[in-house]
């Protein structure tokens, strides 16, 4: 077992030297971060040919090309589901899954650190009750984030933002998202970097959850 490479899957295509550099921020310098991509191989062509069947479907991600494309979580689960297997089958210890969605059909067992799981639960832990601000990529997913974040006694409010978006754009969210007055931001999406919690922070002064940098730190914990 390999416990100093970091298996790390994006649900886009690799490389992803700006999500390499958000985890390595976290991790120890002693791992190797060993990225691969869902649709690795695919064409840009066949990337388009696969779009969400609805909100629901719907998952957002960033090409190497900076370009941002809207794809189907269907299609992204079983290519993500091999990329798993094969890091398994090479004896990595422990493998992120970049992706802040939730995937039910890919394997629950074994050493997968799933960042849905991760945030969810923390949340659960520092906000037992109040309003949270989540920020999340497609303006599907946002109408769909109450069904995704809300329990008893915990408001939920939301904003689109699109990762690798200009500063304007960053700050006008982080601005709508204050005038909401949430206790607690989430920044739902592993495309979201620090650079981006950091404008957030210039508008709005409460705690704000990084996904990618959560995540990054269970993978350390299980790793040191």
């Amino acid at each position: 077992m390999d416990t100093k490479r970091m298996g790390v899957v994006v649900i886009g295509q690799s490389p992803r030297p700006t999500i390499a550099a958000e985890i390595a921020a976290v991790v120890s310098p002693d791992f190797r971060i060993d990225l691969r991509g869902a649709l690795d191989g695919m064409t840009r062509a066949e990337i388009d040919a696969i779009p969400p069947q609805d909100g629901a479907d719907a998952l957002f991600t960033l090409l190497p090309s900076g370009d941002g494309v809207r794809i189907s979580k269907k299609v992204v689960e079983a290519r993500a589901a091999a990329q798993i297997a094969r890091f398994a089958e090479e004896g990595v210890a422990v493998t992120l899954l970049a992706c802040t969605g939730k995937f039910p059909n890919l394997p629950q067992a074994g050493q997968v650190i799933f960042p849905s799981a991760v945030l969810h639960k923390l949340v659960e832990a520092v906000l037992p009750q109040g309003r949270l601000g989540v920020f999340s990529p497609l303006a599907e997913q946002s109408a769909l984030i109450h069904k995704k974040w809300e329990r008893a006694g915990v408001e939920v409010v939301g904003v689109t933002l699109q990762p690798g978006s200009d500063d304007a754009a960053v700050d006008a969210a982080a601005t709508e998202m204050a005038a909401l007055k949430p206790d607690l931001v989430v920044m739902d999406c592993m495309s979201y970097s620090s650079a981006n919690k950091a404008r957030v922070r210039r508008s709005f002064k409460g705690p704000v959850v990084l996904g990618v940098a959560t995540a990054a730190r269970m993978v350390e914990e299980m790793l040191s």
